[in-house]
């Protein structure tokens, strides 16, 4: 959930234990405790890892077609299957609490995890404590790294326990700090907010981060459509028009999933240009895009969420 930029690393004002010093007093002053501080932030070195893999990560461009190939694979699909089975009861229960439904929420944990799997290997301590101290983007970062810290104060998670990718996204949904402090829940209700091991907690806060940026429960977020030869329609996520409008014009379902009722607003993409796949997309598409803002991630977290849960 983070693009990171792709500038040259800039030289630090001052030492790292100068800066961590810095840090300690102004979380102290923020009302963290130095027993949690001390168990943070000891033995803390800038992590070399992180760095490189921030500083240094590949540019390419991927088409949507690529990038759809790359994600939604079969062993993907089969994998989402399966966890969607083993936790179909968590689901609905989730479902009922948050009025988001299943398909949406395994999506974005497949994306962001592998359905669990693969949470990333870098402390997220020790990550964004080294993405402060660096300098580019440090004001971000500090931030991120004191919302860490009160996550650790709270009790939620253990220093060793707190794992995610190097630039800083922790757990199963891949949250960074501040979107954990904001939307994770304790579903299992232990009084923890577990994104790592709880999987009530995990599938619970996803669905949490989507009703809060306006998912609407019962409602689609979009599908394929196939468009009338010549279509001379207005394409992109901001062109939206009545579905009974785009059916004037030509545009039919690309499934058996007939189209929505004719007053639902709802806007034709196409990212790959004229000529190539298209798609209908509605309100709840948007709800995707908070949680990352790529029309190619909202679509693939639904046709993924679509192959899973059918």
């Amino acid at each position: 959930m983070l693009a990171a930029s792709l500038s040259t690393v800039c030289a630090a004002p001052d030492s790292f234990q100068s800066f961590l010093a810095r840090l300690r007093a102004d979380a102290q002053r923020a009302g963290i405790s130095s027993a949690t501080l001390t168990r943070a932030l000891a033995n803390l070195q800038p992590n070399q890892q992180v760095l490189e893999r921030y500083n240094h990560q590949p540019e390419f461009t991927l088409t949507w077609a690529q990038y759809r190939a790359r994600l939604i694979t079969d062993q993907r699909i089969a994998n989402g299957r399966v966890a969607y089975q083993q936790n179909r009861a968590l689901f609905g229960q989730v479902q009922d609490r948050y009025a988001v439904e299943p398909g949406v929420i395994v999506g974005i944990w497949g994306l962001e995890s592998s359905f669990g799997t693969g949470m990333g290997d870098f402390h997220v301590i020790d990550a964004l404590a080294t993405l402060a101290w660096e300098g580019r983007r440090a004001a971000f970062f500090r931030s991120e790294l004191m919302a860490a810290l009160h996550i650790l104060d709270h009790g939620d998670v253990a220093p060793a326990h707190m794992m995610g990718s190097y630039a800083g996204a922790m757990g199963q949904p891949q949250f960074m700090p501040s979107s954990y402090l904001r939307y994770a829940v304790d579903f299992e209700g232990n009084g923890r907010r577990d994104i790592w091991t709880s999987k009530p907690d995990v599938l619970a806060s996803i669905a949490n981060y989507l009703q809060s940026s306006g998912w609407r429960g019962g409602e689609s977020w979009g599908q394929p459509v196939i468009l009338p030869q010549g279509f001379a329609g207005e394409t992109g996520r901001d062109a939206r028009k009545p579905v009974g409008e785009w059916m004037r014009l030509g545009v039919r379902a690309g499934s058996n999933r007939p189209l929505p009722r004719p007053d639902t607003q709802g806007a034709v993409v196409q990212p790959d240009g004229p000529g190539t796949e298209a798609f209908l997309v509605y309100g709840n598409f948007a709800a995707i895009r908070r949680y990352n803002p790529s029309d190619y991630y909202a679509l693939t977290v639904g046709l993924l969420g679509d192959s899973v849960v059918t």
